[in-house]
């Protein structure tokens, strides 16, 4: 006897690009797992079977769930900035299905024991399904090389330095060497510490005015550069995390068209805010790597225009209060991401950037396949991971509302539009108003 959700999804308009569908139609869920997908037609509708829920999306997009390849959900270690069980909940009223943590924890996911509280503790008390990034180095020291076999077999779909560049080309090289063996990618935070160093916004005219230490493109420039040689060298897997210039657009294009196996996501915040964002000194615009300018804004959307990034991910970074309530100098890099994430992409399409198939590709479908973890579409036979998203539906931003521990947005009190008012996940319905 099943015991699984069971649902019929009536009357949405369904995008799911993994199927090339666009149009109006149902979804059918059974036992858990999506068991048709029908566009309309002319036919009278088939009967609905005993024990089937049956759910109007009559003005709604169905979509797949949405698949974050980079938060920080900050356990264990840093509990008073979030935890799995705030940060998937997060997660779930932003739409997102499952989502991958980044190793900055405390002690940092170097090892398979971390790796497996990680897992143990979301499948306990997550919303929704988390997967886990590992550490590169040894306590993300960029010294020694983690036990990456270990941790892959133990789950990890990924291994990155995440916060913290691998500066050394050697043990870069290594990783990416490892990464053709293990069959997963190597995720590269692009800085160059030697020029980045002291540097706390993005370099230029107003960090002068600000008298505030700057942080150049080619900071981020160098370090993407050199990481594209160091995967022609080795064949290697290389994803690079969180591009905001116009330079890394350039070189991650560049080295597509040289056959590089090389993917590359960026952030809501780095094709919606400059650096002006900071004037004031408004610490919840301080990030790393920084705001850029209108410039890097413009090139980061033509990258995802012509496909040369692949993803749009949150860099989810949330802090406690006191990290942000404080001299710019001293506060916390990072923006509290998951709540506000959709409804800033959608800006892109009414912008005539990406159309909704194509925003769908970069937040659910491009994410599962780089991780590989089977996610991001509505194919029969696929867990029911479901977003119903309420198009039109405005809301005015408000972070003390937030689901998320983390309060840090630059976006509060913004007027934003598209609600995720339903997300199907782990066999639940979780409505969002």
């Amino acid at each position: 006897m099943k015991k699984g959700l069971n649902l019929l999804i009536r009357n949405g308009h369904i995008v799911d690009p993994s199927q090339g569908i666009d149009g109006k139609g149902d979804v059918l869920v059974e036992d858990g797992r999506i068991s048709d997908v029908r566009l309309r037609s002319p036919e009278p509708e088939p009967p609905v079977g005993p024990g089937i829920e049956i759910i109007d999306a009559e003005g709604l997009y169905v979509l797949p769930g949405l698949v974050d390849m980079h938060v920080h959900l900050r356990e264990p270690g840093y509990e008073h900035k979030e935890t799995i069980r705030t940060g998937t909940t997060a997660a779930v009223r932003g739409g997102f299905t499952a989502v991958c943590c980044m190793p900055n924890t405390k002690p940092v996911n170097d090892n398979e024991t971390v790796t497996e509280f990680i897992l143990r503790k979301a499948y306990a008390e997550g919303a929704c399904y988390v997967y886990t990034i590992g550490a590169i180095t040894k306590g993300q020291k960029g010294e020694e090389l983690a036990e990456m076999g270990m941790m892959r077999d133990a789950g990890c779909v990924a291994f990155s330095d995440d916060g913290l560049p691998v500066s050394k080309s050697l043990l870069m090289r290594r990783a990416l060497e490892y990464s053709k063996v293990f069959g997963v990618p190597v995720i590269s935070h692009a800085e160059d510490l030697s020029l980045s160093a002291g540097g706390v916004m993005n370099e230029g005219a107003l960090s002068v005015r600000l008298g505030l230490r700057g942080i150049p493109a080619e900071a981020e420039i160098i370090m993407i550069k050199r990481d594209i040689e160091l995967a022609a060298l080795t064949g290697g897997r290389l994803h690079i995390a969180h591009v905001s210039t116009a330079g890394g657009v350039a070189a991650v294009r560049e080295a597509k068209r040289a056959g590089i196996d090389v993917t590359a996501e960026t952030c809501p915040h780095y094709f919606t805010l400059t650096e002006e964002a900071v004037a004031g000194y408004n610490t919840n615009a301080k990030m790393n790597p920084p705001l850029r300018t209108e410039r890097d804004v413009e090139a980061v959307k033509e990258g995802l225009a012509d496909g040369t990034l692949d993803v749009i991910a949150t860099d989810h970074a949330p802090h406690h209060m006191d990290e942000k309530l404080c001299e710019f100098d001293r506060a916390a890099s990072g923006i509290s991401g998951l709540e506000t994430a959709l409804p800033l992409c959608l800006r892109l399409v009414d912008e005539g950037v990406l159309s909704m198939s194509g925003l769908v590709e970069k937040t659910a479908l491009n994410p599962s396949r780089i991780t590989g973890i089977g996610k991001g579409s509505l194919r029969r036979g696929s867990t029911a991971d479901i977003v119903l998203l309420d198009r039109d539906r405005e809301f005015t931003v408000d972070a003390e509302g937030f689901a998320s521990m983390g309060r840090n947005t630059p976006f509060d009190g913004w007027r934003l539009k598209g609600v995720p008012v339903a997300v199907i996940c782990k066999g639940r319905v979780h409505e969002n108003g």
